[in-house]
């Protein structure tokens, strides 16, 4: 896996795997909030990386603190 941002968006693999996801899972949804859990099986789905890093990643990404 490249940790390097892609020149095109500045997101790593992973970020994207993540967003990319999270879209999916929200529409399925219906719009309501994705539990982490489920997020996080589904991005397994597409690429190893551990529930840390996910949730580091995952928080950077929305924000979070």
């Amino acid at each position: 896996m490249s940790d390097l941002p892609d020149a095109r968006d500045g997101l790593t693999r992973l970020e994207r795997i993540i967003l990319h996801q999270l879209r999916l899972t929200q529409r399925e949804r219906g719009g309501q909030s994705v539990p982490t859990a489920m997020l996080y099986g589904r991005v397994l789905e597409h690429i190893d990386v551990s529930r840390e890093e996910f949730q580091a990643v995952l928080s950077r990404l929305v924000g979070a603190r």
